[in-house]
């Protein structure tokens, strides 16, 4: 394939920045670079705008860093969240990338970042805080928290019944019975016909022997 040597006039990423001279495909400079103004061929001419390129570069790189260096002490005091499914166990069902983290920097906090900013060393695959690694610029590197956490948080939902039977319990308590003691039971008193039965069958005392009464009620000596 045919090459030809070019003058970037523009920065463009894996290829190079302004005033660099690259060798590309002669296809892809006429059909790509050169229509859309981000190189120029390599000419005597064309070599005299190299220090305005240069130039060009110095204050687009400086104006980069200063970028990034503000971005990275705000970056570094975010918390950048993230809901994934878990089985029963807690388990994630798949990880969380860059490209995931990249997506909720912009919805979360509007802030684009090209994915091969973040640095994971492996996909992250368990619940909880992690610190993120971003390599905002070859002179600026950063973290940004990271939490990841359940859309079904069963521990949370396992203890919120137990909380209510606590305060329930308090209450209880508070009114001079426990929850668990039984009900005591009333004592009913004796029946009316309980208490005459009970009398009924009882004889009154016998007259002394040898006394009789008479008819005003007055006890006297049998002969």
């Amino acid at each position: 394939m045919a090459k030809t040597e070019v003058i970037l006039t523009h920065n463009i990423v894996g290829l190079g920045g302004e005033s660099d001279q690259v060798k590309v495909a002669a296809g892809y400079a006429r059909n790509y670079l050169f229509p859309q103004g981000l190189a120029i061929p390599l000419t005597g001419a064309n070599k005299r705008r190299l220090e305005s390129l240069k130039q060009r570069r110095a204050e687009r790189e400086a104006h980069e860093l200063n970028t990034m260096t503000e971005l990275s002490k705000s970056i570094s005091k975010l918390l950048c969240v993230i809901t994934v499914k878990t089985g029963e166990d807690g388990k994630m069902f798949g990880t969380v990338t860059s490209g995931m983290i990249a997506d909720q920097l912009k919805t979360q906090f509007d802030i684009t970042l090209d994915k091969k900013k973040i640095h994971l060393e492996q996909p992250i695959r368990t619940l909880g805080e992690h610190q993120i690694e971003l390599r905002l610029h070859g002179d600026v590197t950063t973290t940004v928290k990271l939490r990841v956490e359940s859309t079904t948080p069963l521990v949370a939902a396992a203890a919120a019944p137990s909380a209510e039977a606590k305060r329930e319990e308090a209450r209880t308590e508070k009114r001079g019975r426990r929850p668990d003691a039984a009900p005591e039971k009333s004592v009913k008193p004796e029946s009316a016909d309980r208490q005459v039965g009970s009398t009924k069958g009882e004889k009154g005392p016998r007259p002394e022997k040898g006394l009789k009464s008479d008819k005003s009620g007055k006890a006297q000596k049998g002969e």
